[in-house]
């Protein structure tokens, strides 16, 4: 009986307003700092500069742009990726299922909500979709 109601959805639990409002506000900040972190990050793209010569460049000028350019994709994406989740999280807030698994319906775990604040699955469900 008792795994019949851990996979039951909770409805009508949320956490108390005294706690989200310092939640929300510190994933606002985090979403600011994040999106500023994002503008700074496509300013060092050796590859914005379109008036850059391409035909005269050394190997190793060359070379540094092209790392230059994956490095700020690759953080630009992971970027993306936490802006998603975060805008998520606050969107959650704003409907009253913060806390709430997406999947299942069940708590997350307030352990680490305090550890990653952006999270909407429980343990046991990413360690579902992960495999």
């Amino acid at each position: 009986m008792s795994q019949k109601i851990k996979n039951q959805k909770i409805k009508g639990l949320a956490f108390p307003a005294n706690l989200l409002h310092p939640i929300g506000q510190f994933l606002q900040n985090q979403l600011a700092k994040l999106q500023k972190r994002k503008k700074d990050i496509q300013k060092e793209d050796p590859f914005k500069d379109t008036a850059r010569i391409i035909d005269n460049a050394s190997p190793d000028t060359e070379a540094a742009e092209q790392f230059g350019h994956a490095r700020t994709q690759a953080i630009e994406k992971e970027l993306k990726a936490k802006i998603g989740q975060t805008k998520k999280a606050l969107k959650r807030i704003r409907q009253g299922k913060y806390g709430i698994c997406e999947d299942c319906g069940g708590l997350i775990d307030t352990d680490r909500l305090a550890i990653y604040p952006e999270a909407t699955l429980c343990v046991r469900c990413v360690k579902k979709r992960e495999s």
